[in-house]
Parts: structure tokens; C-alpha cells; sequence
């Protein structure tokens, strides 16, 4: 069997903000064991048997935070490849353009397993023998989706009704009364939006289902970049194209029209971690029922849900809250109530503040840049450079900057002259000056930018070259 595990990294996570945020989704938070969901995802299907490269359908803005991503827990090279996404398109269109490059890649007949890269999954021996199951299926020119066996009567999920394999029908999120009744039933399963299909089938069924989707897909890829390295393929979307491929759930697309479905029904510890509530649910309560991720001073307090990685929470005489800070934002909520912090997340988005965008700390393909103080005409960042990495040859017209470096040793372009910045001395890079940064080092460089002008947005910025193609 020639297996390619699919992911599907997209979405915004905006029910799990502050921490969660456009550029840092849900995919990217880490739990307990410091692993991130995106990284349980990478390996449920990167340790299946058969498996001949992970291909990731994602956003291209979060292409090198995943590549660090996979990097960290890729231990067997196993080669990987992407898709990138210039903006969200929904699951058929990442469907399409993943089938369309396992075709190419490995043949109609290869089974792809689709898997989102924001869930939990528990129980990986009964996952595994889950996948068994729905690639014989496939084999036979099924389109496989898998069935939780339901244990409460959940409003937040879709539900499948089904006679052992054979899918009747697929029911819209319902309302807690007919989640009951469906509940004891015993004849409903949750979707859980993973799917198993041959690649050459799938591509069958949207031919024959939501032909303008996939024709409009071919024709994107057709302008589009791709670049191969070693163990890795990356095929970059064309955006004029791709807004031209009509927005559509493969669910709506194809699962609810096919006659081709079937649902293996498994039992797999799996979540989608929809809330602080459920993702609170992973962490031990103490006596009082309270869960704790960081430090906290509890006096009086019940059932709450505290994390805070860097300040110390003090809490007094409250019960059933969640309480959730980040050096930017604090989030308090009550816990019957978890579901509406996208709200929050989307009031931001529509006044444009930073806040739903990224953290203090951003990542960016060399490194990453943390903002320490801001205030008008000046701004301090600590900014961190990983080994061999290079920001890019640019110029600022609105700001200089002072350079100081605390650790390790910078290379450092400024105007004409190139020089070696080491720990303890420092640069100046007057505005309008060519210049760039580079770690030569084996360690992470470590410096403290000092920015002064008239203008300090991060839109300042001319690129005259760049490793990682952003001129």
C-alpha cells in the first residue's frame, strides 16, 4: 500500500484566542508534553506503515513555522512536501490540489488519509487499526470518512447516521434534544472530517460532483511555483488563480452527494480541542476541581481553568471561570460560555488590532523578533537568528536602528562597509542604508534592535534580496 498522509493545516483557532492567533493558530499551540497538535499530526501519520512522503496543504505565510515544526519530531526524514495556500479556500479546493499531487507523485491508486492538523488523538494503536480498515475500503473505490463513537450528546459536532460501513446520511450540528435522541439511538457517529480515499477517486468523484472546483484547481496549478529540495517538495499557489476556485466543504461537495461513502466507526480518544473548556479538560484537576497550566495563587477558587506561562496569577472567590494570559492580551470567560470567545477574536480582526494577528513574539523564517517596549518615535525588539540564517539585503526610509548583540556573533552588511558584530558591541544603521543581518554561527544569535523615527511599521521595509523569495 502507498499511503500519503494529507494534512490539512488551515483556520483560525478563534475560539482558543488569546493564544491562538492568525499567524500562531491553533495548530502551532503546545500542550503538556511540549509537543504541538500540528506535531501529533505530522506523526500519527508520518509512523503508519506504508507511508511514502506527508504532504501539508497550508497557508504559504506559516510555511516556515511548519517546516520548524515537522523539523523538531521528523526523526526518520521521511520526505515532506507543501502546498501553499495564499489564502483559505475551504477543504475542497485543498483536497483537490493535494489529490492532483499525489496523482503526479505516486499514481491514482495511492490511498491518501486526510487529517486535520488541529485535532487529538489519543489512542494511535486503535488509530492505526482504524486506517487499516478504511484503506481496504478504499481499495475497493470507497471514500472512507471516520465515526467517533459518540459518548455525550454533543451540539458542537456534524453526526453520521450509519448501518455498520454503509453511511444513510450526514446530519448538520443539532440541538441538544436531538443530540440526545441521537445519542441513544446507538445508529449515530460524530464526523470527524478524516477521510481515506484512493487519490484517482476522489478525483472521479469531483469530476463528477463539483467539476468547476476542480477544473478551476488544474488550472491554478498550472500557474504556480513549485521548487524541490532534498526530501522536500513545495508548490506554491498562484493567488490570481486560486480566487477564481469556488469557496466548498469537500463535505458538502462530495460527501453528501456520493454514492461512494462509507464510515468505519473507531473509538480513538479523538477531540478537536473547540474550546478552552476542552483543551482545559487535558490538564489534571487538583481537589477543588481546578486545572492550572503555568503559576497561579489560588485562595477560594472552583472549577476554573488558569494558564499563564509567564506572570503569576492570583485568584480569589471565583468558580467556573477560564483565565488565560499572554504578554499581549488576558482572556477571562466563563466556562459556559467558551464557545463565544470567537467573538472576541472577531471584533478584533474587524478593528484591525495587532492583537488577532500574532503575539509580541513573531516568527519569521530566520528567527524570530519579540517587541520589549513601543512608544511613538522609537521601538525595542529582541530579535533572534537562527544558526546559518539571514534576514534579507533592505533599506528603511522612516527609521534607523541600533544594533547591540548579547549573544553569539552577527555578520552584518551596513551600506558599503561588511563587518563582525560581536557580544557586547553594537551598529548603527542610519535610515536609508542598504543592510542585513546574518547568523555565520552554530548557536542562536541574540541582539537587541533599538528603532528610532517617524515611522515604525513593519511595512518600512525595501527588499533587495531575500533567501526565502519576499522581494
Amino acid at each position: 500500500m502507498r499511503l500519503v498522509p494529507t494534512i490539512l493545516c488551515g483556520g483560525a483557532g478563534s475560539r482558543l484566542w488569546p493564544v491562538s492567533r492568525e499567524l500562531h493558530p491553533k495548530p502551532f499551540i503546545r500542550l503538556a508534553d511540549g509537543q504541538s497538535l500540528l506535531q501529533k499530526a505530522f506523526l500519527r501519520g508520518a509512523t503508519l506503515p506504508g507511508v511514502k512522503e506527508v504532504l501539508t496543504v497550508t497557508n504559504r505565510e506559516l510555511f516556515f513555522k511548519t517546516e520548524d515544526e515537522f523539523r523538531e519530531v521528523n526523526k526518520a526524514q521521511l520526505p515532506t512536501s507543501f502546498i501553499l495556500e495564499p489564502f483559505g479556500r475551504n477543504t475542497s479546493a485543498a483536497i483537490a490540489a493535494a489529490a492532483l499531487h499525489v496523482v503526479k507523485a505516486h499514481g491514482e491508486e495511492a490511498i491518501m488519509l486526510v487529517l486535520a492538523a488541529d485535532h487529538l488523538i489519543e489512542h494511535q494503536e486503535s488509530f492505526a487499526n482504524a486506517v487499516i480498515d478504511a484503506a481496504e475500503l478504499a481499495q475497493q473505490g470507497k471514500i472512507v470518512t471516520f465515526g467517533i463513537q459518540p459518548d455525550v450528546p454533543e451540539t458542537g459536532y456534524g453526526y453520521i447516521e450509519s448501518e455498520g460501513n454503509k453511511v444513510l446520511r450526514f446530519v448538520e450540528k443539532p440541538s441538544l434534544e436531538k443530540a440526545q435522541e441521537y445519542l441513544e439511538s446507538g445508529r449515530f457517529l460524530w464526523n470527524s472530517g478524516m477521510f481515506c480515499f484512493k487519490a484517482g477517486t476522489m478525483l472521479q468523484a469531483m469530476e463528477q460532483h463539483c467539476p468547476e472546483i476542480l477544473a478551476a484547481t488544474k488550472a491554478c496549478i498550472e500557474q504556480s511555483r513549485r521548487a524541490e529540495g532534498k526530501g522536500f517538495a513545495e508548490l506554491e499557489l498562484d493567488a490570481a488563480s486560486f480566487a477564481q476556485v469556488p469557496d466548498s466543504s469537500i463535505d458538502y461537495s462530495v460527501m453528501e452527494q456520493s454514492s461512494l461513502i462509507a464510515v468505519v466507526p473507531c473509538n480513538i480518544g479523538w477531540s478537536d480541542i473547540g474550546s478552552w473548556s476542552a483543551l482545559g479538560d487535558l490538564s489534571a484537576a487538583d481537589d477543588n476541581g481546578n486545572r492550572i497550566d503555568g503559576s497561579a495563587l489560588l485562595h477560594d477558587v472552583s472549577n476554573c481553568y488558569i494558564q499563564s506561562n509567564k506572570r503569576v496569577v492570583g485568584a480569589v472567590g471565583i468558580d467556573n471561570l477560564i483565565i488565560v494570559d499572554t504578554p499581549d492580551a488576558l482572556l477571562v470567560a466563563d466556562k459556559s460560555r467558551a464557545q463565544d470567545v470567537k467573538h472576541l477574536y472577531a471584533e478584533l480582526k474587524a478593528q484591525g488590532h495587532d492583537a488577532h494577528k500574532h503575539h509580541l513574539t513573531v516568527h519569521r523564517p530566520w528567527g524570530t523578533y519579540t517587541v520589549l517596549e513601543e512608544d511613538p518615535g522609537f521601538k525595542i525588539k529582541r530579535i533572534e537568528v537562527k544558526p546559518g540564517a539571514s534576514l534579507s539585503l533592505q533599506m528603511h526610509h522612516h527609521r534607523s536602528e541600533h544594533w547591540i548583540v548579547v549573544s553569539g556573533m552577527a555578520r552584518v552588511v551596513n551600506g558599503d562597509n561588511e563587518l563582525f558584530v560581536r557580544t557586547n558591541e553594537s551598529t548603527y544603521i542610519p535610515a536609508g542604508h542598504k543592510h542585513r543581518l546574518e547568523n555565520p554561527g552554530m548557536l542562536n544569535l541574540v541582539m537587541i534592535e533599538v528603532q528610532s523615527g517617524e515611522y515604525l511599521g513593519e511595512d518600512d521595509i525595501v527588499r533587495f534580496q531575500d533567501t526565502y523569495g519576499r522581494v
